[in-house]
């Protein structure tokens, strides 16, 4: 199991957050056009709990196996990446209040409006945030680190 590429496997949940991220904004879109719906609401919903938990997982473990290793080259790829993190966590709090504020009042049309924004703000910085990643950090580990280091990833993260 520890031989699975760590990169790969990174790259594959990357995937699966973009495709996540469409379909938030896809709903927001709509729903800040159209106005509030059950079914597009609640499929705005289960993107937005991916967003919160598989994400956030994802986040922890690349700062927990991945990033230490590029460190040792160089910190500021790192520090920006940490960064984004930070950033979406705090959006993501907005985009939750809400949610919940929707949930509540389906009639709240400032709340739909910050949801909307919010889910906007969260889609465009995890989009760059992944690009940022899989062009620039992604590459560099597979061009610089060593097998022992790519099998140390691996192990952190599986």
């Amino acid at each position: 199991m520890a031989n699975r590429d760590p990169i790969a496997l990174l790259m594959k949940e990357h995937e699966e957050a973009l495709t996540k991220l469409h379909r938030l904004k896809k709903d927001a879109q709509e729903l800040k056009k159209k106005g509030y719906s059950e079914k597009v609401f609640k499929s705005l919903l289960k993107a937005a709990e991916y967003v919160d938990e598989e994400v956030r997982v994802h986040n922890k473990h690349e700062e927990i196996a991945l990033f230490p290793i590029v460190e040792r080259y160089v910190d500021g790829p790192t520090s920006v990446l940490r960064e984004d993190h930070a950033k979406m966590s705090k959006i993501y709090k907005k985009l939750n209040y809400s949610i919940k504020a929707l949930k509540e009042n389906h009639d709240d049309k400032t709340s739909r409006l910050e949801l909307c924004e919010s889910a906007e703000e969260i889609v465009h910085l995890m989009v760059n945030h992944i690009h940022k990643e899989n062009q620039i950090l992604f590459p560099m580990i597979q061009r610089f680190c060593t097998k022992e280091e790519i099998r140390e990833i691996a192990k952190k993260l599986l």
